[in-house]
């Protein structure tokens, strides 16, 4: 591992305190970038992540791809945990925490807005990050594409009925325009551009695949905390401002993260799941698509709703809970049988 693969954990915490307080100190330009956006979609947001997930998809054998289907336990792992699991527990913590622990401390309406806006977190599965963390605990690249692959299109018909049954409404309005520009701009493009540069290196030798991919890995960890940076910065106000209501709706999404990493990773052993694919099978249901979750928070709720706050708020814990997922991940990944979880 490289120097900035090792230290990590440090890069992302100095990203977080650099990004707040840039974001106080300059908020013109951090609202100038925040504007630069399309259907809700941060166009430089995205381009670092398009950094941060284009090496991950030079690794991609699309011969490989094709062998998925013979091994589909981690396929029907991630969408029990995403689909049937993880909406339902991120509605009863929010009701737990906010209609009755926090009750003290919250009135019925914020309380009823920020267990929406974990609902709204809940049904919106990860799709973009999902590439870094696998490529972080070393999964496999091309079980991690169809997995994602396949969330999105379940996603697609999916999101809707589940967020109103879940929210108590019935006319909950889809983004089409954040989902489909989201999935276009985070996987086809950089899938486009990791194939078309894999074929061109191909033609000289393997090795230098691996080559160019090891020279690139440093951008990618620029690129992460680049949007660490812009993420922290576009909310500084707001974290300086509220930081106990963000400190209360924090715990449960956390215990949420957590919880539903544990959940996935006791089916990956009772599948038997090899270790590169496990990591990844935990992580997908452990990270949110925030785009989509903050565009439907706005559009039911209001921009400056308690709602949107709170999946705000999960943009906001997802890096460093999601870092220290990646640091079990590898932690445990088998020593005496290669590939088995045990």
């Amino acid at each position: 591992m490289g120097l900035f693969e090792r230290f990590l954990t440090v890069w992302v915490a100095l990203g977080i305190a650099a990004g707040v307080v840039l974001g106080l100190v300059f908020p013109g330009l951090f609202q100038a970038v925040a504007a630069l956006e399309f259907a809700q979609v941060n166009l430089v947001v995205a381009v670092f992540i398009w950094v941060m997930i284009y090496p991950m998809m030079i690794q991609i054998d699309w011969h490989a791809v094709r062998d998925v289907g013979k091994k589909p336990q981690g396929l029907l792992l991630t969408l029990v945990v995403n689909w049937l699991i993880k909406p339902f527990t991120m509605a009863a913590l929010g009701v737990l925490f906010f209609q009755h622990l926090f009750a003290p401390w919250v009135d019925p309406q914020s309380a009823s807005q920020y267990i929406a806006g974990m609902i709204l977190l809940g049904v919106a599965p990860c799709t973009a990050m999902v590439f870094v963390w696998s490529q972080l605990v070393k999964g496999d690249a091309n079980y991690t594409l169809v997995q994602v692959s396949i969330n999105d299109l379940v996603m697609v018909v999916a999101f809707a009925p589940i967020a109103a049954f879940l929210l108590g409404v019935t006319d909950v309005t889809v983004p089409w325009e954040t989902l489909v520009l989201s999935t276009v701009l985070y996987v086809v493009l950089p899938l486009a551009a990791g194939m078309a540069t894999r074929h061109l290196l191909q033609q000289r030798s393997t090795q230098a695949i691996a080559d160019f991919t090891a020279r690139l890995k440093p951008w990618s960890i620029v690129g992460l905390i680049a949007t660490v940076v812009l993420l922290f910065g576009f909310q500084a106000g707001t974290i300086v401002e509220q930081p106990g209501v963000i400190g209360l709706i924090a715990i449960p999404l956390v215990l949420q993260t957590y919880g539903i990493f544990f959940i996935s990773w006791w089916g990956a052993r009772w599948l038997k799941l090899p270790h590169e694919v496990a990591g990844p099978a935990c992580l997908i249901g452990t990270s949110n698509f925030f785009e989509l979750a903050v565009a439907v928070a706005i559009s039911l709720f209001g921009l400056n709703s308690g709602a949107a706050l709170a999946t705000v708020v999960g943009v906001l814990v997802e890096v460093p809970v999601m870092l220290s997922l990646v640091a079990m991940v590898n932690a445990w990944k088998p020593k005496a049988v290669a590939g088995v979880i045990r």
